[in-house]
Parts: C-alpha cells; sequence; structure tokens
C-alpha cells in the first residue's frame, strides 16, 4: 500500500471517528420539515398560536423539527388537505369537522347535529367522552391527532333578515363543495343549497349567488363578510370543532422525545386557539356591527324552541347517512347523560 493511500485510509476513520462523537454528543441529528395547512386566515391569533407551536417544536428537538404553515386556504380545501397529506405532499393540518370526516365520517357526530347541544359544557363533555374511539378510528385511517379545540358557536349570517327555518328556504344557503352527503340534505328538507369553496363566498354573496352562511363571528370578521351580509341570527346552530392532525407516517418517523414536545406543544396551542376564539367570538360581533352596521338578532324562547322542533325532524335522515349510527346514537346518550350528571348535582 502506498503512503498516499495509507494517509487517505487514516484521515477517513478520523472523519468516522469525529462524525461519531458529534453523533454522541446530539451535535448532528435529521432534520425533519413538517408541512401544515389550515383554512386559518393569516395573521389571526390562532395562525400565529400554530406557529407558536412551530418554534416549541423547533427549540424542544434541538432543530431537528421545523413546521411550515400553509394558512388561508393556500393549499385548497379542507378535502384537497387531506388528500395532499395521503399523498404526502402535506404532513400536518389544522382541520374542522368538516375536513376531519374526510378522514372519518363518525367525526361528524361532535358537530354537524344541529342545535344539539345546549352549551360548549355539553359539547367538550361528549367530544371528550367520544376521543379514544375517534382517534383510534382516524388511525386506522392514517392520521393522528395531537390537539383538539373549538372556535366557539356557529350563528348565521345572512343578507336578509331571516329568522324562521320557513324563512331561510326562500334563499340559497352556503354548504362546503366537498360535503355531497350535506348538499343532498339541505334541499331534501326544501332548502336551496349552494355548494361552494370557502374562497369563493365573499363574491357570491356580493353577487347575490349566495344569500345565507352558516359561520363563526370570528372568521365572517377576517372574511370581511359582514359588508355584504349584514345580519346575524344568534341562534347557538352548531359549535366549531376541529383538530390538528398528523399523517401516522410522520408520526411513526419521530423519536419517543420528539412526540413528547410535539403532543405537549400541540395540547398548549389547542387551549390558546379555543380560549382565544371563545374570546374573540363577542369581539368580533362588536367590530362588525360598528364596520358595518352588522344587525344581530336575538333568537327568543319561542323562536329557539321552533328550530329545536325543526333540527330534531333532521336527526333521522342524518342518522346512518351523514353519521355512523352507532356514534350518532352515542352521541346522543351523552348529551342525556350530562344533562341527567348536572340535575342531579344542580337540583
Amino acid at each position: 500500500m502506498t503512503e498516499r493511500a495509507i494517509q487517505l485510509r487514516i484521515s477517513f476513520r478520523m472523519l468516522l471517528l469525529f462524525l461519531g462523537c458529534l453523533l454522541s454528543q446530539g451535535v448532528l441529528c435529521a432534520q425533519m420539515r413538517i408541512r401544515l395547512a389550515t383554512l386559518l386566515p393569516q395573521g389571526t391569533s390562532q395562525h400565529h398560536t400554530l406557529e407558536a407551536m412551530g418554534q416549541q417544536w423547533k427549540s424542544g428537538t434541538g432543530g431537528a423539527l421545523s413546521l411550515t404553515i400553509y394558512a388561508g386556504g393556500t393549499m385548497g380545501s379542507e378535502k384537497e388537505m387531506v388528500s395532499r397529506m395521503r399523498l404526502g405532499q402535506l404532513q400536518a393540518a389544522t382541520l374542522s369537522v368538516g375536513g376531519l370526516s374526510e378522514i372519518d365520517p363518525a367525526v361528524g357526530a361532535i358537530q354537524k347535529i344541529p342545535l344539539l347541544y345546549r352549551s360548549l359544557d355539553e359539547m367538550e363533555y361528549v367530544r371528550t367522552k367520544l376521543q379514544a374511539d375517534l382517534e383510534s378510528r382516524m388511525e386506522q385511517k392514517g392520521f393522528v391527532a395531537i390537539c383538539w379545540s373549538d372556535a366557539g358557536w356557529v350563528y348565521i349570517l345572512s343578507r336578509y333578515p331571516y329568522a324562521r327555518p320557513e324563512e331561510f328556504k326562500k334563499g340559497k344557503i352556503f354548504v362546503t363543495a366537498d360535503d355531497h352527503e350535506e348538499v343532498e340534505l339541505v334541499n331534501r328538507l326544501g332548502f336551496q343549497a349552494v355548494p361552494l369553496e370557502w374562497s369563493d363566498v365573499f363574491l357570491s354573496l356580493q353577487t347575490g349567488m349566495l344569500d345565507t352562511v352558516p359561520i363563526t363571528p370570528f372568521y365572517a370578521e377576517a372574511s370581511q363578510l359582514d359588508t355584504v351580509a349584514k345580519h346575524l341570527l344568534k341562534l347557538k346552530y352548531v359549535p366549531l370543532v376541529g383538530a390538528t392532525v398528523l399523517t401516522k407516517r410522520t408520526w411513526d418517523a419521530l423519536s419517543p422525545e420528539q412526540r413528547a414536545v410535539v403532543l405537549k406543544a400541540a395540547a398548549e396551542a389547542g387551549k390558546e386557539i379555543q380560549a382565544r376564539s371563545r374570546l374573540e367570538s363577542e369581539e368580533a360581533i362588536e367590530a362588525m356591527k360598528k364596520r358595518s352596521g352588522l344587525q344581530v338578532h336575538p333568537a327568543s324562547a319561542d323562536l329557539q324552541e321552533e328550530w329545536h322542533r325543526f333540527a330534531e325532524s333532521v336527526y333521522p335522515k342524518m342518522r346512518g347517512t351523514m353519521i355512523p349510527a352507532d356514534i350518532f346514537d352515542k352521541t346522543l346518550d351523552l348529551v342525556a347523560q350530562y344533562r341527567a350528571e348536572q340535575t342531579k348535582s344542580h337540583p
């Protein structure tokens, strides 16, 4: 062996030794970039909370994890986000129940049953009781939920001062384009469903193609929908519930230590998004009243009773179609259980 070859071999061995020392000290580590998509508008408090979560992932893993957020629907509808995750183009998403139902329709039980809940505490009770089952179902489909939260109540925003169910049948109601079962249900009930992407709602309200949008106040304000639809029926229609999910492929690639960091930061983010969203709901209503002259129409006790009778007539049409029958029944049982417990503790 020549002297040059001996020197090269020694240099190579020294390099391997040096790299081994770096690895043993945790200096050199594999990096993973997680791409997360959401409909949450960029610049909102919820978006900033997700950014802070990403910073915690990065600092807590020594730079091994980085988070890139695609906000405001830049990756398409929630159905498209789920498809992109399945294809490996995205590794995560913060989704509403509408998007989560694309993974497993059982998740729809938390949100899609209209006027089921009297309070957000009721919804949280049901969500907590169903969570293990829903997460198991989603994991079997290749997704891992790392946190849950809600954004408060969805109310009904309209171009006209509609109040009763029959009045809304005069207009055209927004339904997400991907939710074919809901489109069919809305039409069967005598309403006129207009399936659209969220990005098309403003222009459709402006042109009269659309009259009515069930929506949370903070999202209505952020999207400036109040400038083209100035009537809000303050009826607790459904809570807006969501979760941040990772693909199971991404989750499985994380070390136990990284998973702990991800879960801790995500849980904190979920709590903050929920707290901020609920608070900002009322703030958004006041802001829209000042900005556009939004007229808020409270729902009287009689009107609420009329809506509840209407909603309950819809339930049989949802059971076993939009929502699996076993989960639908369990959800209603849990609501009844919660109310019984509350009556017993507060007679």
